[in-house]
């Protein structure tokens, strides 16, 4: 008789949600500055503050261990990272033992041109692109400082190189409501997936996120008008729900953290390129993980650290957009947690 293999561990939260996911944000640093995510002038951590890649690697493979089947780089921009490649191919490893279900990233997709091909290598199949606008004076104006050809370019090659690519857009009130129906019919004419999510008061901004905020359920109302949205089960394992529009045969995903948020199936925990774990996205709790880190060889310290902070991983957030609650939700930036 051929003995049972051992069962997989796994992470359990105090809400019985078996905690597989972890995003890790690689640098706060970008090359744009969108501005429902970060001031013009922002000042960022000290290159000093920041684990190695090597800690990177040692902590989400010390997830891995204990469960994590998914993994998803963010940033800031996680390609604007110096030698952000050896990461990936590391991590990649995880992909080929059959221990990592997924290895993926979410990109600002100016710097995709340069490393699709190598990301495809690493056991990268599938990536988000997040692109609010495909009018270029106005992608200037949202992103401060970024080019949509070169952001393009860079969508056509991870295309190119066998990558999958989901489009994720922050539906902006005034800005790009009106285009979210052309950007679907782009994107779903290229076979991409689409996403829109609402905007999230994290960090102080130049603008008021209620001149900027637009309810999903109304957007979804409107595009109602113009196409059929039959509700399917498909998930990628985020928080997104989808639908698939039947005009098009794409998928469309809406993420609501403002009008219905979706912690009751919250898989996922954050890292940052420090070392502080995040338990929601919208909560200040968190678990330094740096120190047991590097205070031993062996992982028995961090191991702990993370079952601790996992123990205490809260019900949900309380994320609101009013005019009388304008001051962000959390004093840090998205950048700094990771989409």
């Amino acid at each position: 008789m051929i003995p049972d293999a051992p069962a997989r561990p796994a992470m359990i939260d105090p809400f019985g949600r078996d905690i597989s996911y972890l995003r890790v944000s690689v640098t706060d640093r970008c090359d744009f500055r969108c501005t429902y995510c970060m001031a013009e002038n922002m000042t960022f951590l000290p290159k000093k503050d920041l684990l190695t890649l090597e800690e990177l690697d040692r902590l989400c493979s010390a997830f891995v261990a204990k469960g994590v089947r998914r993994i998803r780089l963010t940033g800031g921009e996680p390609l604007v990272r110096k030698n952000i490649m050896q990461l990936v191919r590391q991590l990649g490893r995880h992909i080929a033992a059959g221990a990592l279900d997924e290895l993926t990233l979410t990109t600002n997709g100016s710097q995709l041109s340069r490393f699709a091909a190598e990301l495809y290598d690493c056991g990268v199949r599938r990536i988000n692109v997040s692109l609010d606008t495909l009018d270029p004076e106005k992608f200037r104006k949202i992103t401060r400082w970024g080019e949509l050809a070169r952001v393009l370019d860079g969508i056509e090659a991870a295309r190119a190189a066998g990558i999958k690519v989901k489009i994720n857009a922050v539906a902006l009130k005034g800005f790009n409501d009106q285009e979210i129906p052309a950007m679907l019919r782009w994107a779903h004419g290229l076979g991409m997936d689409m996403t829109v999510i609402e905007t999230m008061p994290m960090g102080e901004i130049d603008e008021d996120r209620t001149d900027q905020y637009m309810p999903l359920s109304l957007l979804r109302a409107q595009l109602s008008k113009e196409f059929t949205l039959d509700e399917i089960p498909y998930r990628t394992g985020g928080p997104a729900r989808y639908v698939e529009v039947r005009e098009t045969g794409g998928r469309l995903g809406f993420i609501t953290p403002m009008t219905h948020n979706f912690c009751e199936s919250c898989n996922r925990v954050r890292l940052t390129c420090t070392g502080m774990l995040y338990m929601c996205l919208g909560q200040n709790d968190d678990a330094d993980l740096r120190a047991p880190l590097r205070a031993s060889e062996g992982d028995e310290l961090l191991s702990a650290a993370i079952d601790e902070a996992i123990g205490r991983k809260p019900k949900g957030h309380d994320f609101i957009i009013d005019r009388t609650s304008n001051r962000p939700a959390v004093a840090r930036h998205m950048s700094v947690t990771g989409g």
